[in-house]
């Protein structure tokens, strides 16, 4: 599923071939997508408005319109924007955008996991105010993760992934931020020290912007904007290598789906 480092290169390479562009019509080609709109008046609202911004909120994509409406589409497991051809051949296109430029972007999704929500905004703000803080903005502070984890009796990694204390990181970059900090995925949240949760901090940010560098993280579904997979997982020391040393100490790593039915991988020598 794409996380944080994933969507921002989504939104960071639509920003940049398509901001500025009017979106000349829109159709959608799979309904059960749509959330809070019908295909209708999603096409509507769309067409004819001028793409001002392009950027991320947790793990949605985000195009920001002239009028104040803001399209967000959330990717889930197989979902991907595409900038491409007009009406290239797509069999799991779930909604097109031709756009004033010639091409068209387009919203595809094998699974049909995902979704696209076209809010006003106070609809929009009421969903971003729903969420947690960004990670990588300024203001995050190792006193704010803090805040987040304190007094909590869930796994830290729990909360980490819940999306209404903390926005964009899922399990991949959970089980990542967690095996560089030598903190154990089960631990209660609330009983992290403040030396364990300064080092969480840290590599947490570190791991995200590692990630957003090498463009994200593809296994099988992820592309970005125009196609491409990510660099990132060759860079995993965690994630998806259970039974493998640990490439700290050596000891083989474990893997349990005992933390909400999700993977982890944890080393138990070296992460306490």
């Amino acid at each position: 599923m794409p996380e944080l480092p994933e969507t921002e290169t989504i939104a960071g390479d639509l920003h940049e071939a398509i901001a500025g562009t009017t979106i000349l019509g829109a159709v959608v080609l799979r309904r059960d997508v749509l959330r809070g709109v019908t295909a209708a008046a999603c096409a509507r609202r769309l067409t004819g408005r001028v793409i001002e911004r392009a950027w991320r909120r947790a793990k949605s994509v985000v195009l920001t319109l002239d009028d104040g409406t803001h399209a967000v589409v959330t990717p889930r497991f197989t979902g991907a924007l595409i900038i491409g051809t007009l009406l290239t051949p797509d069999p799991y296109a779930c909604a097109r955008l031709a756009l004033s430029d010639g091409r068209e972007l387009r919203y595809t999704d094998v699974r049909r996991l995902g979704t696209l929500a076209v809010l006003d905004a106070d609809a929009f703000t009421a969903w971003s105010e729903a969420l947690g803080p960004e990670p990588l903005d300024p203001g995050f502070t190792a006193e704010r993760l803090s805040e987040c984890l304190r007094g909590s009796r869930r796994a830290v990694k729990t909360i980490l992934m819940d999306q209404s204390r903390l926005a964009g990181v899922g399990n991949i970059y959970a089980t990542e931020a967690l095996w560089r900090a030598g903190v154990r995925p089960s631990r209660r949240a609330a009983s992290l020290t403040r030396g364990e949760r300064e080092a969480l901090h840290r590599e947490l940010t570190a791991v995200l912007r590692a990630a957003v560098a090498a463009r994200g993280t593809s296994f099988r579904d992820y592309r970005d904007a125009f196609g491409q997979r990510g660099g990132f997982a060759a860079q995993l020391k965690a994630y998806g290598r259970g039974g493998e040393p640990c490439a700290r100490c050596g000891a083989p790593l474990k893997s349990s789906r005992a933390i909400g039915g999700r993977s982890t991988v944890w080393c138990a020598e070296c992460q306490r």
